[in-house]
């Protein structure tokens, strides 16, 4: 990567230097034979060298491995650097004369320890890439089956008690009722029996009393007074009847017969689906990936893209106005000539590259990079306060697209490489970065590191680099890069104290670029987080950047606070 000619002190610079005596510039090539770091102009003076000129001079990424020095057991004073076909052992040249050897094939070692380096670097990849990020899925997933397992059962429990407590208040009212009827028959039964038990009484008083009037008159000594005497006439024996006495049916049911009334338990007679691995080829991007056979075909290409690298000065291109804005605090790029512009007051504004507005939404948008656009050039806006993310078709339909709950969605991003949404969030003084798939469905949650420390706290501008790594642009804690299964990789401060990073993008070579509106400049760092410059500063009339873009043709455009101006500038060649 070259580096920019700027008044950059020189202990703030962190890169690779070119070999060459003198050369004060960063590596970007590689000479595998002498196993030098070159850097662009370095390199072609070094081809053009006659004893050079077959020399393979590759990007520094692509290099081959240098074989380690390592002396032979055998031949102490010797390297190691062949190996022996036959015998699959390394060797040194002096080896080949051995009897053991003669007749055997070798092989450049330097060449096969570079395969060797690049097969296991793949494998580590794929492992990195594909097996843990899948592995670690289907983990969450089969957690969040048990969390609902446990969910399920106690839900079913509920509604087993709830069914037991309802038919136990049914039997407890019908025996109430029953008791009750019963307890009326009885008081109605009782009743009448006392009342025939009372006429019994009287009648039985009655005849007692009349058996006392015979015997009176039996006892007369005067015959003529009981020849008089009238006999009485015995009244008839009261009528009575019998009671008529309820009776009981018992229920007629079983255990079956309560079952289904109180329900049972049914497990599903299907056969358990089996969770889905997705296959590799549909997560393992080999495009970035290189098996070391495409690396080595690779090499032998002089694309665009290969050729690629950072100019040794930054060129203006151009710069617009854009009405309907107050300050330009984030960029979208829609497609090849149109952009999506944003201010802290809620303005959106579709424009093309001259600055002229083709349409304006307003939003509840502040100062955060709270929109992006979609592989099928879909306009997605958060929506802080009411907690929802929208989506604007081509035909201007908005539908509410995904709620985040709790959570206020601060910044959003859509992947180009598989088209999922990566969302900053804010919640309670508590941050995080959420993943989506291109319906809407959550993915993925990332918030704390390796040490359960929280990772973000305030994702206020979020992107994508090439390698699939996840950059924020964090208020308070710099910017934050997780690779894509969300394990923490770097963290990225500035070079001096009072950094305050705003807008960040990448590019097509994992170029990191990160505005500090707090010293007027735009940073640029590689994928792994080593700093490589100051791209632009106050000097070359940036002041308080906030947002930062580049198209399809490598332009980079910076926005500013207190301006609508848009600056386009070159700084790849």
């Amino acid at each position: 990567m070259a580096l920019f000619k700027m008044d950059i002190p020189r202990a703030a610079q962190h890169f690779l230097e070119c070999d060459i005596d003198k050369c004060e510039r960063n590596c970007e090539f590689y000479c595998n034979p002498c196993h030098l770091r070159l850097c662009k102009q370095c390199s072609e003076e070094h081809l053009k060298s006659p004893e050079n000129k077959n020399h393979e001079v590759v990007l520094y990424q692509q290099r081959k491995r240098q074989l380690p020095v390592e002396k032979c057991k055998i031949h102490p004073t010797k390297d190691v650097d062949m190996l022996c076909e036959e015998c699959q052992v390394p060797v040194c040249s002096k080896c080949v004369t051995q009897r053991e050897h003669r007749g055997h094939i070798f092989n450049d070692l330097e060449k096969n320890y570079a395969e060797k380096f690049a097969d296991f670097q793949e494998e580590i990849s794929k492992i990195q890439d594909y097996f843990l990020p899948m592995s670690q899925d289907l983990q969450k997933e089969i957690k969040k089956d048990s969390s609902e397992i446990k969910h399920l059962m106690d839900h079913i429990r509920t509604c087993m008690k709830t069914e037991g407590e309802t038919l136990k208040s049914l039997v407890d009212t019908v025996v109430s009722e029953n008791m009750k009827q019963l307890n009326q028959i009885e008081h109605s039964l009782l009743e009448d029996l006392n009342t025939q038990d009372k006429t019994m009484d009287d009648y039985i008083t009655y005849l007692h009393n009349l058996v006392k009037e015979f015997h009176r008159c039996l006892s007369s000594t005067e015959t003529q007074k009981l020849m008089s005497e009238t006999k009485p006439k015995i009244r008839s024996i009261p009528e009575t009847t019998k009671p008529v006495t309820p009776g009981f049916t018992a229920g007629q049911y079983n255990k079956s017969d309560v079952t289904k009334l109180l329900g049972k338990i049914h497990v599903p007679n299907t056969k358990a689906e089996k969770r889905e691995i997705r296959p590799i080829e549909s997560v393992y991007n080999t495009a970035m990936k290189l098996t070391h056979k495409q690396m080595k075909e690779d090499r032998k290409k002089s694309d665009k893209k290969q050729t690629m690298s950072l100019s040794f000065s930054v060129t203006q291109v151009r710069e617009f106005t854009v009405p309907g804005v107050d300050h330009v605090f984030h960029v979208t790029l829609d497609q090849s000539d149109r952009l999506w512009i944003s201010d802290s007051e809620g303005n959106l504004v579709q424009t093309d590259l001259q600055g002229n507005v083709i349409q304006k939404i307003k939003t509840s948008g502040k100062w955060e990079g709270y929109h992006t656009v979609t592989q099928d050039r879909d306009l997605i806006f958060t929506d802080r306060d009411k907690k929802v993310i929208n989506r604007i078709t081509r035909d201007n339909n908005i539908t509410k697209f995904i709620k985040t709950r709790y959570w206020e969605p601060l910044s959003i991003h859509s992947s180009h490489i598989n088209g999922d949404l990566l969302v900053g969030m804010w919640k309670d003084e508590e941050s995080k970065v959420t993943r989506y798939n291109k319906t809407g469905k959550e993915l993925q949650n990332i918030q704390r590191g390796n040490k359960v420390q929280g990772l973000y706290g305030y994702p206020h501008y979020i992107t994508e680099n090439i390698n699939g790594d996840i950059c924020t642009s964090d208020s308070n804690k710099g910017v934050v890069v997780v690779n894509k299964s969300g394990q923490y990789r770097f963290s990225y401060t500035g070079q001096e104290s009072g950094f305050h990073p705003f807008g960040i993008c990448t590019d097509v070579l994992g170029h990191i670029l990160v505005c500090d509106n707090y010293s007027n400049t735009v940073h640029l760092l590689d994928q792994d987080g080593q700093f490589l410059s100051l791209l632009l500063t106050q000097q070359q009339g940036v002041r308080y950047p906030c947002s930062v873009c580049v198209d399809d043709e490598n332009n980079l455009y910076v926005g500013q606070d207190l301006t609508n101006t848009l600056t386009v500038y070159k700084y790849l060649q």
